[in-house]
């Protein structure tokens, strides 16, 4: 096995998911993943046998990084909503690059809609858990989902979370 693999993977991930970003499914071809990774066309065909393996590493790797979101909500206790709507407005973190990979795969590939679809179903489940008011719930995400958009296109202002957080302990969360 190659040295550092895992480390290579992950760049080529990482290529990936930057080229979605910049050019579209279009122009993020094995090709150019190789090239932005510094790696030959062989040494990504070694790790990724083709570009559906890509995209399925890619989505894998979104997967992975959401687990790890849940736990961090739940490890934030009774503040579990509030650890939601602060991070929903975070740029440039590597679930934010894998969810932005995610979403411009899903403009062609049900596989990457899936995975956006089972992305919200988690964060919805544990604030749902947390707050127990389906409605509820789903009206954090959807601020969330808001303070995400924002962000991503330069929309944000700089007291939107103050806002949401004076907003909700009114409602006495």
């Amino acid at each position: 096995m190659a040295r550092n693999s895992s480390g290579t993977k992950e760049r080529l991930l990482d290529s990936f998911e930057t080229l979605l970003d910049e050019h579209g499914a279009a122009g993020a071809t094995l090709d150019a993943v190789a090239a932005k990774a510094g790696v030959s066309k062989g040494g990504l065909l070694y790790h990724f046998g083709s570009k559906a393996e890509l995209i399925k590493g890619s989505l894998e790797r979104l997967g992975s990084l959401v687990e790890e979101d849940v736990e961090m909500m739940k490890a934030a206790g009774d503040r579990l909503h509030m650890y939601y709507l602060e991070t929903s407005a975070e740029v440039g973190t590597p679930l934010d690059r894998s969810l932005i990979a995610a979403g411009r795969l899903a403009q062609e590939n049900d596989e990457a809609k899936n995975a956006l679809r089972k992305t919200r179903e988690a964060w919805f489940d544990v604030l749902n858990d947390h707050l127990g008011d389906p409605h509820l719930a789903q009206t954090v995400q959807l601020i969330g989902d808001g303070m995400y958009f924002n962000q991503n296109f330069g929309l944000s202002q700089d007291d939107a979370l103050e806002h949401v957080k004076n907003v909700l302990a009114r409602l006495g969360l």
